[in-house]
């Protein structure tokens, strides 16, 4: 496994299972910037806040949990895509609305850009739309 696709996969992990930025930095350039198009994370500019985003979501989801479907380098352009399915059940406190008991199956990708062997950039690509109403939050 190439260097890059290791960092990322660690990553991936750190993040997914809600480390914060504590278990994700190691793994990132420390101004490391963060994209999507999704109104829930429309506020979100670094992984970072992103990382510390997903940390917070396993309160209202404690069971949060990812199916990692497919993982690949492209070591021409240093560029590692992650993508996976996110599942849990909004059970705990914490979401916009009281817990719903409603469950979440969101299809994702995570478009990983290095410089070196860290992360300088990250794409979530995600329909947060979806995720929302499955939880039963909008």
């Amino acid at each position: 496994m190439s260097n890059i696709l290791e960092q990322a996969k660690l990553f991936f992990d750190a993040c997914e299972t809600g480390k914060g930025w504590d278990g994700c930095k190691s793994y990132c350039h420390a101004d490391a910037t963060f994209s999507a198009q999704a109104d829930a994370l429309a506020e979100v500019d670094t992984i970072e806040g992103y990382s510390e985003w997903m940390k917070n979501l396993f309160t209202p989801v404690p069971d949060g949990h990812y199916e990692l479907k497919f993982l690949a380098a492209d070591e021409e352009r240093q560029c590692v895509a992650a993508f996976a399915v996110f599942h849990g059940t909004n059970t705990g406190p914490g979401g916009p609305v009281e817990p719903t008991g409603n469950a979440v199956a969101a299809d994702y990708v995570y478009a990983m850009e290095f410089n070196g062997d860290r992360i300088r950039h990250m794409t979530k690509i995600w329909n947060d739309t979806k995720s929302l109403q499955q939880l039963g939050w909008m």
